[in-house]
């Protein structure tokens, strides 16, 4: 099978791979219709995460089929439409029944980390009944693949740990797919004003579609000073969503007291935490790695047309071409991209019959986590 493989920082390549075996009993191997590119790829290539060895295959979105099971498998079987979890959990251990799946003891974010992953036309999922999710009939399988990772990435990191209020004055610092997802799931409790910055004047316009009351172009102004003087003191919740220094910063510089500021970006340097001026000011610093306890939540007001994760999806390549699909996410201003989908060869037809087959089946009763 093809797959994308990491050879080390800097380096990738599409190539032929045997494909995937059952390990467990309670793994499954799924036939991949649709994958794409996160952040954290490619901070994986620019060498933010060293555990990545080379000789693995890059990715931990997507959707499929499952191909086949193992014996301990109960909620899904053969034929079944799934969305992959970026984070794998058996559901048994001490982390996993606090809900915290991120630090499952078997498993958290191994996918495309610690073991093969998504970029590739098949991956092992271990713990499948606790790592997938049954697809209902009828949903846009494409849109869901944006509730792999980013949906409940933004909303879990960003917007519950930022405890945002109805009437909160918020701030995301970075409008790509991470923050675009934070902004999306963010009106979910009406906040009264979402300012959003980046030094991309396409990806802020693009933002303001998505529901942001006001837009700061960094590359023109000042987002501290236009902030501070457009508030009474900062904002209540501060959404860094970029994994750099100078973002970080100011989400720190605006955030008021007893604020919040959540973490959501990929950090592979050092910050400056102005501590000294910080800790009489009450606030909440927040970071995580996602648990997606919220994916079920979130394919609900999917399929009732409240959340709209496709308008996320700017460009399309068939997995022959993903090379070049990282180029344009890797730039991503001038290509005007968000997310892109990735689809294997084949997999189109495949969707088509099975979404004409959907009409005349119930949806798969069980549902994982």
């Amino acid at each position: 099978m093809k797959a994308l493989v990491y050879g080390g920082p800097g380096k990738m390549e599409l190539k032929e791979v045997p494909v995937p075996r059952l390990d467990r009993p309670t793994d499954a191997l799924i036939r991949v219709t649709r994958t794409t590119i996160c952040g954290t790829d490619l901070g994986i290539l620019k060498g933010k995460v060293p555990d990545v060895k080379p000789g693995t295959t890059l990715g931990h979105e997507g959707v499929g089929v499952v191909e086949e099971v193992g014996a301990a498998v109960r909620n899904f079987k053969k034929g079944d439409h799934v969305l992959i979890s970026c984070i794998t959990a058996d559901g048994t251990c001490e982390h996993c029944k606090k809900g915290i799946y991120a630090h499952c003891e078997d498993g958290g974010w191994i996918l495309g980390h610690l073991i093969n992953g998504t970029q590739a036309e098949y991956v092992r999922i271990p713990h499948a009944d606790n790592s997938l999710h049954p697809i209902p009939a009828g949903v846009d399988e494409e849109a869901l693949v944006m509730l792999s990772d980013i949906l409940p990435t933004a909303y879990e990191i960003g917007v519950l740990n930022g405890q945002v209020k109805p009437g909160d004055t918020i701030a995301i610092v970075g409008s790509g797919p991470i923050g675009m997802s934070a902004l999306l799931t963010a009106q979910f409790f009406s906040p009264a004003k979402i300012y959003m910055i980046d030094l991309d004047r396409n990806r802020l316009e693009t933002a303001r579609k998505f529901g942001a009351t006001d837009i700061i172009d960094s590359a023109k102004v000042d987002p501290v000073k236009k902030i501070m003087a457009e508030t009474k003191d900062g904002v209540d919740v501060a959404i860094e969503a970029v994994g750099v220094p100078a973002t970080f910063d100011i989400c720190q510089r605006i955030v008021r007291p007893t604020g919040h500021v959540a973490v959501i970006g990929v950090h592979g340097h050092p910050v400056n935490l102005e501590l000294e001026r910080l800790w009489i000011q009450n606030i909440t610093l927040t970071t995580g790695l996602v648990s997606t306890f919220t994916t079920p939540m979130l394919m609900k007001n999917v399929l009732s047309g409240k959340l709209e994760p496709k308008k996320l999806i700017t460009h399309h390549f068939k997995l022959g071409d993903i090379l070049e699909a990282y180029k344009v996410f890797g730039n991503a201003g001038e290509e005007k991209a968000l997310k892109v989908i990735i689809t294997p060869e084949g997999a189109e037809a495949t969707h088509a019959a099975a979404g004409q087959k959907k009409e005349t089946q119930p949806a798969h009763p069980a549902e994982a986590h």
